[in-house]
């Protein structure tokens, strides 16, 4: 797998742009976040389906490891999983198989994707009991282990609202960052994202907004700043 085939990436495709710089400010602001308690394990969700919390993620993901980190993400959306598809990986096996398999457990199905140090658990086929399965004990051993390969380890969780994956997640984690698209979310949702994982005690660290119109000001300045 080749930085090539991530060209969809805009961390990648386009690293010195002003939405890559975003995500790298993103990161920092996490990094703060973490200063007193240190989050290895983030969990990235949404209120409702399709406000960009995936491709978030993956693009964080993708400047920590630029910055010399070794990430580890995880599509822990058993309903609707994208990762695969957003890092082009096949999706045979992955979370699932090692969910399932105590030998698979000790050495989950990793893949890399081009960036150095960065690697991929993506789901693995979609299971009929994604709750049970992500409330396990199993789980925690695996988030646990995780922990220990990685810098940072990056949980990609279905929205809140619509499932009730995201919140049995969030005390697995270190922490949470809520994904608000901009013209899309409804407050209310959002209102009762934040509600629900804060029942289940999850140390939400704030919220990034996508979908925000650019300031053209910037985007030529970093337009500029590419081609020296």
């Amino acid at each position: 797998m080749s930085e090539k085939t991530l060209q969809n990436l805009i961390t990648v495709a386009q690293p010195r742009s002003a939405i890559s710089e975003a995500y790298r400010t993103l990161l920092t602001s996490i990094d703060f976040a973490g200063l007193d308690r240190p989050i290895r394990a983030l969990m990235l969700t949404s209120a409702s389906p399709e406000e960009g919390k995936s491709s978030t993620l993956a693009n964080l993901a993708v400047v920590a490891a630029q910055e010399g980190r070794t990430v580890i993400v995880v599509d822990c959306d058993l309903r609707r999983p994208s990762l695969h598809s957003i890092f082009n990986l096949p999706n045979g096996e992955g979370l699932t198989t090692a969910l399932m398999s105590a030998e698979a457990l000790k050495s989950p199905p990793l893949r890399s994707v081009g960036v150095d140090g960065l690697s991929v658990l993506t789901s693995g086929p979609i299971p009929p009991n994604p709750l049970e399965l992500l409330g396990s004990r199993r789980m925690e051993e695996l988030l646990a282990a995780l922990r220990e390969r990685a810098d940072i380890v990056l949980v990609d969780a279905p929205p809140v609202v619509a499932v009730a994956d995201a919140a049995i997640l969030a005390s697995k984690v270190d922490a949470v960052l809520l994904v608000v698209q901009a013209g899309r979310a409804k407050r209310d949702y959002v209102e009762r994202a934040k509600a629900l994982l804060e029942k289940a005690n999850a140390r939400i660290i704030g919220a990034a907004l996508t979908n925000v119109q650019a300031d053209t000001l910037l985007t030529r300045y970093y337009a500029a700043e590419g081609t020296r």
